[in-house]
């Protein structure tokens, strides 16, 4: 399989018609090889527009999801980025080319243990891979400029968006299968928040994310 086209067409087959037409995001889809964080058994699946399982209970989203998500974060090289749900570790390298650092928790060890070996292998330094339960967060390094939750929730733990910055942005996907949607909730000042729904979108549960208690905006 020639997966320097595969990429190519995932840009502008995949990626393109979603609307995303931030140029950085795109460049950075282009140049991430995406297969070297995809299990030896799905590589030929790296491009494709579907979830890819991981073992765990987990799943890599589709990269169109990522794309979107990082043209609507917007991120800076200064800031300080929190990802909810490692995975391989692909949306982690995506963004921490974007950003200064990332914090990004893994609930299952194994899979953190395989990020922080593919994120190495990729030659990312500014990426730290923790364990434990990311849907409370990281707050021994809060607050942070961008939260990302790569995986469904049913909604959006109080506990996650108090780690925000005032001006900070947080991804997720947000509601009950079938219905759900990706949404960019801004923190507009100390005790206020603002949402926008971005689009319709289905994924996994993360682990935990049906059974959380939620913020109502």
């Amino acid at each position: 399989m020639n997966l320097e086209q595969a990429r190519f067409n995932m840009v502008e087959q995949q990626i393109r018609p979603c609307e995303v037409l931030d140029q950085n995001v795109l460049d950075l889809m282009s140049a991430v090889r995406r297969e070297d964080f995809v299990p030896a058994a799905y590589r030929n699946l790296a491009y494709a527009d579907t979830e890819i399982p991981l073992g765990n209970g987990a799943a890599m989203l589709p990269p169109r999801i990522e794309a979107q998500a990082l043209q609507a974060l917007a991120l800076k090289k200064h800031e300080k980025v929190l990802e909810i749900g490692t995975g391989s570790g692909f949306m982690a390298a995506l963004l921490a080319a974007h950003a200064d650092q990332v914090w990004s928790i893994e609930v299952a060890p194994a899979l953190a243990d395989r990020a922080r070996e593919n994120l190495r292998n990729a030659g990312i330094g500014n990426v730290a891979v923790e364990t434990g339960d990311g849907l409370r967060g990281l707050s021994a390094h809060a607050p942070y400029d961008v939260i990302v939750v790569s995986g469904a929730v049913t909604e959006i733990s109080e506990e996650l968006l108090a780690q925000l910055k005032v001006k900070g942005r947080l991804f997720a996907i947000v509601g009950q299968v079938p219905v759900m949607e990706a949404v960019l909730v801004t923190r507009v000042a100390e005790q206020s928040y603002s949402r926008v729904n971005l689009f319709e979108t289905a994924a996994d549960y993360l682990k935990g994310g049906a059974a959380k208690p939620a913020f109502k905006l």
